[in-house]
């Protein structure tokens, strides 16, 4: 029996797959808050101890921290969202890689980990014509659950 899609790893190719998807037209302050609001609302029907995090060329547009969320939620967004802003990718598809390559990020990148951390919760959010403007990240969750959030909230955004 296969793993239902709910507690599957994604590949590297769904992944990349998701990033060609989860494309906006454009990203204004607006947007950032609703796109914010919906990911708090999906959170707190979850009960999920999140963070929530909304960057855009350097300046956060939204935060939130749900109860039992802590200070060590936000030092993981800093550290996932600086992969995204880096390598132009999310942070779970970025250590992926690593990964199918047979090695971790922390190996292989030659970055400092406390500055950086390829863990999933961080989705570029990309412009058409444009390219990535800034991250829209998660943390407080294990990190493919981190993932599928910010997917959800941003699919439904998009009207995908």
């Amino acid at each position: 029996m296969s793993p239902s899609p709910e507690t599957s790893v994604p590949t590297v190719d769904e992944l990349e797959a998701q990033e060609r998807r989860l494309v906006f037209r454009r990203f204004t302050n607006d947007d950032a808050w609703a796109l914010g609001s919906l990911l708090v609302e999906l959170a707190r029907e979850r009960g999920a101890p999140v963070a929530v995090d909304i960057h855009r060329a350097g300046q956060q547009l939204f935060h939130a921290a749900l109860p039992d969320s802590t200070p060590d939620n936000d030092a993981w967004i800093a550290r996932k969202r600086r992969v995204v802003e880096r390598y132009g990718s999310a942070s779970y598809l970025v250590g992926s890689r690593f990964r199918a390559k047979g090695t971790t990020f922390e190996e292989s990148s030659r970055l400092d980990p406390d500055t950086y951390a390829a863990h999933g919760g961080s989705f570029p959010i990309t412009v058409a014509d444009v390219g990535v403007v800034g991250a829209v990240t998660v943390s407080g969750l294990p990190q493919v659950e981190d993932h599928r959030l910010v997917v959800e909230a941003l699919e439904r955004f998009l009207g995908e």
